[in-house]
């Protein structure tokens, strides 16, 4: 009889046990949906190769960025396969707020400095109010500094160009991200008379995270618009590796140029000729300000990885 009781006894627990378990469950989800949290870490870097992503600076911090390429493979032995010539640029990128940053670069390309404007209005988000994306709007401008060729040349509106891109990415999963760069490019002048001034393409790229910290990364972009010279649509393969305090970015592209004007509008290379430039990123991050929110939902996280 009493072990009869104390089995009953030990059913009512067990059953009690479960009833609350389930009950907190249910309260945990509802809680959850009642929520809403921004989805971070749509990709590890500002840069996917050639062009932005959707990421930004955290506010207060400064981002010093080396994006070096060297010589085209094709460029054979004697010029030890593109080795001995390298370009190399060199941006500083800081976060005026967690959805806003600017920055400024240089190249040696047609002594080229560029800026830019980066902010994000919509941001994916799950919970109550679900956002099934991120969009951030890029707004960059270039100036030429090289000594006038023409006359044309020496006047400084004739030097400038600029671009406006819509970055469009959804991150499906921890492993897997997806962008669209819908962009616009404007030269104030162009050599060729046949040449056109606005030139439109469309761009897509994606990360795939199959380590820890190493993800494949995959980016093209397809121009709208038909030049009088032969050019490529730019297209580049490669990886990030994050480490400590920077991410580490190994590519192979056809692109020469590292802006976008001149990835969009003078890549001459092609894949299939072996006209390929092996470069790298590396990425440093320094906090000029301390933040007060410590607390609050960062939606870019790129320095805590």
């Amino acid at each position: 009889m009493k072990t009869k009781i104390i089995f009953a006894a030990v059913l009512f627990v067990l059953s009690s046990v479960k009833v609350c378990s389930q009950d907190l469950e249910a309260l945990l989800e509802s809680e959850a949906t009642e929520r809403t949290e921004v989805v971070s870490g749509t990709f590890k870097a500002t840069r996917l190769m050639n062009g932005h992503t959707v990421e930004r600076m955290q506010a207060g911090q400064l981002d010093f960025r080396i994006d070096h390429r060297f010589g085209k493979l094709s460029m054979g032995p004697y010029n030890a396969f593109g080795l001995d010539a390298s370009v190399v640029h060199l941006t500083l990128d800081f976060g005026i707020s967690d959805w806003m940053m600017v920055g400024i670069g240089r190249s040696p390309l047609e002594k080229t400095v560029d800026g830019f404007l980066k902010f994000s209005p919509i941001r994916q988000t799950k919970g109550k109010n679900e956002m099934p994306f991120t969009a951030s709007l890029l707004l960059a401008g270039e100036m030429k500094g090289a000594y006038p060729i023409t006359p044309l040349d020496s006047v400084f509106s004739n030097r400038l160009s600029y671009t406006t891109e819509l970055l469009i990415a959804r991150k499906f999963s921890e492993k897997f991200s997806l962008q669209f760069m819908p962009t616009f490019v404007h030269r104030n002048l162009v050599v060729d008379p046949l040449d056109q001034n606005n030139v439109f393409a469309l761009g897509i790229g994606g990360r795939y995270k199959f380590a820890s910290r190493v993800s494949l990364n995959v980016e093209y972009y397809h121009s709208l618009t038909s030049h009088a010279t032969t050019t490529y649509n730019p297209l580049a393969i490669g990886f990030d590796i994050e480490t400590g305090g920077h991410v580490f970015q190994l590519f192979m592209t056809n692109a020469t140029w590292n802006t976008e004007r001149g990835f969009l509008t003078s890549t001459t290379g092609q894949w299939l000729k072996g006209d390929i430039h092996i470069g790298f990123k590396i990425s440093r991050v320094f906090p000029l300000i301390k933040r007060k929110d410590k607390g609050t939902v960062i939606a870019n996280e790129l320095s805590s990885l």
